[in-house]
C-alpha cells in the first residue's frame, strides 16, 4: 500500500487514487450493485432505528447506501447533499439532525470515515500521508477561502489523518495530464466539479528535476458546475409540465402561479421538504383556481410519491445523451404524468448560455492572474463531467484552436492528480 495517496473529496462524488511502486497511479473500487466503481457519492443520511434493540438510536450511512437508505423511507430520513458546498460559509456553524447537534467539520468526517470503511484497504489508506483537493474558489457568493481551508484540514483530521497537505484541484487534473506531454508546455487546465468550476494555468517541465517540474501561474474560479446544466433542463421543460408560467385567478384578477413552487427542483432531495402539509395546502389552494390545474396535480403527486430521485436521473440521462447527439428524448412517467420531449442541443445551449458566459469570463480572469495572452497558452486539458458538453469545450476550441484541447479523466484524474503530486513531493523532500 503507498505511504501517500490522493484524495478528491467532491461535491458529487469523491475518489481516492494511489501510486504503487511500479509508478502507476490507479483508483480505490467500490462494489456497488453487483459492479466495481472508483467515484464515491459525497452524502450522508441519517434515521433513528424504530425497532428492535437500537430502538431510538441514530443511524447514518454514507454514498450509495445512503441513497437507498432515503429512497427507502423519504420522510424518515435526514440527507445530507453538497456538504463541501458549506465550507466557506460563516452562517452555516451547525444543522441539528433528529435533535442533535453536527458541525459541518465533523459531518464531512464521518463520511470520509465511511468513505474509508466501504474499502478493504480503508485501514492502511487511514495511516497514508493524504494530499486533498481544493477549488481554486470556494462556493459561495461571499466565500471565505481561509475558514474552508481550515475546515476541510479539520475534517481530515477529524476522520484520523495526521499528516495532511491541500493541493489545487486544477493543478492536480495538470499533474496528470502532465504525464502525457514530452517537452515543455504552458497548459491551461479546466476542472468541471460538481459545484464548482476552476481554471489553473501552469508551466509543465516534464525534464526538470522532482520539486521543479511545475510553475504555477495564475487560477481562477466560480461556483457553478454541472447541476446548474441539469437545472436549466429542469426549468424549461419539466416545471412548464407542472404549472410554472401560469396564471390562476383571485376575484377575477389573473395572477402568476407562485414561482417558489419550483424553485426546490434545484436539488432533487429538497423537494421532499414540500410535503409539508402547508406548502402543499398553498399548491392545492391555487390549482382550484388555476388555467390548468392537472398541471398543479401532477406536482402535488410527484411530490407526494418522492420522485425527485428518479425525475433527476431522467434529466440527468438526457443531458448526456445531448453531449453525444443533436438531439435527445427526455423520457419520464409516474401515474398519469407522462413527460416524453425530445430536446434539441442547440435549444439546451441556448438555457445555458449564462452559464457559459460566466465560464469565459473566469478563464479571462486566469489568463489575466497569469498576465498571458491565449496565444501563449501551448495545450488546454479539460476534465470533469461538464467537460463533456459540447458547448463547453467548444468555448474552448474557439479561444485556443481545436488541436491544443484534450480532455480525459473526467472523473478520476483529479485524484490521481493528488496522488502524483504526493510522489514528487516525497521525492523533492
Amino acid at each position: 500500500m503507498a505511504e501517500t495517496i490522493g484524495l478528491d473529496f467532491g461535491t458529487t462524488n469523491s475518489v481516492i487514487a494511489l501510486r504503487g511502486e511500479d509508478g502507476a497511479v490507479g483508483t480505490v473500487r467500490y462494489a456497488v450493485g453487483g459492479a466495481e466503481i472508483d467515484t464515491f457519492r459525497s452524502l450522508l443520511c441519517f434515521w433513528a432505528e424504530e425497532t428492535g434493540p437500537s430502538r431510538g438510536r441514530l443511524q447514518h450511512a454514507a454514498g450509495p447506501l445512503a441513497i437507498e437508505a432515503y429512497l427507502d423511507d423519504p420522510l424518515g430520513c435526514r440527507l445530507i447533499m453538497s456538504m463541501k458546498s458549506y465550507l466557506a460559509s460563516r452562517s452555516f456553524q451547525e444543522t441539528r439532525i433528529f435533535g442533535r447537534s453536527y458541525g459541518l467539520e465533523e459531518l464531512i468526517s464521518l463520511f470520509l470515515r465511511a468513505l474509508l470503511g466501504s474499502t478493504p484497504e480503508g485501514a492502511a489508506l487511514a495511516r497514508a500521508r493524504v494530499v486533498a483537493g481544493r477549488p481554486v474558489r470556494f462556493v459561495g457568493e461571499q466565500a471565505d477561502d481561509a475558514l474552508a481551508t481550515t475546515r476541510l484540514t479539520a475534517a481530515f483530521r477529524g476522520a484520523g489523518w495526521s499528516d495532511i497537505v491541500l493541493a489545487l484541484e486544477p493543478e492536480a487534473a495538470g499533474h496528470r495530464f502532465a504525464a502525457t506531454l514530452d517537452g515543455p508546455a504552458t497548459v491551461l487546465v479546466g476542472d468541471f466539479g460538481g459545484g464548482t468550476s476552476d481554471f489553473s494555468l501552469m508551466r509543465f517541465d516534464p525534464g526538470a528535476a522532482p520539486g521543479r517540474r511545475v510553475t504555477a501561474l495564475g487560477h481562477a474560479g466560480l461556483g457553478i458546475a454541472g447541476d446548474a446544466f441539469d437545472y436549466r433542463i429542469i426549468d424549461h421543460v419539466v416545471s412548464p409540465r407542472l404549472g410554472k408560467g401560469d396564471s390562476y385567478r383571485v376575484m377575477g384578477t389573473a395572477l402568476p402561479v407562485p414561482p417558489s413552487f419550483y424553485t426546490s427542483f434545484a436539488r432533487w432531495h429538497r423537494l421532499s421538504l414540500m410535503r409539508a402539509p402547508r406548502t402543499m395546502r398553498e399548491i392545492a389552494e391555487v390549482a382550484r383556481a388555476a388555467d390548468h390545474p392537472d398541471k398543479l396535480h401532477h406536482l402535488m403527486r410527484l411530490v407526494e410519491d418522492e420522485t425527485g430521485y428518479a425525475l433527476y436521473q431522467a434529466v440527468s440521462g438526457v443531458k448526456a445523451a445531448l453531449s453525444r447527439a443533436d438531439s435527445a428524448a427526455l423520457s419520464f412517467r409516474h401515474g398519469d404524468f407522462v413527460l416524453e420531449e425530445t430536446i434539441r442541443r442547440e435549444d439546451f445551449e441556448s438555457w445555458i448560455a449564462p452559464e457559459l458566459t460566466r465560464i469565459g469570463a473566469a478563464v479571462d480572469q486566469a489568463l489575466a492572474d497569469a498576465g498571458l495572452a491565449a496565444s501563449a497558452v501551448d495545450k488546454v486539458f479539460l476534465t470533469g463531467g461538464t467537460s463533456l458538453v459540447p458547448a463547453v469545450r467548444q468555448l474552448f476550441e474557439r479561444r485556443f484552436g481545436a488541436a491544443a484541447v484534450a480532455q480525459g479523466g473526467e472523473f478520476v484524474s483529479v485524484a490521481e492528480g493528488l496522488a502524483l503530486i504526493g510522489a514528487e513531493r516525497a521525492l523533492a523532500a
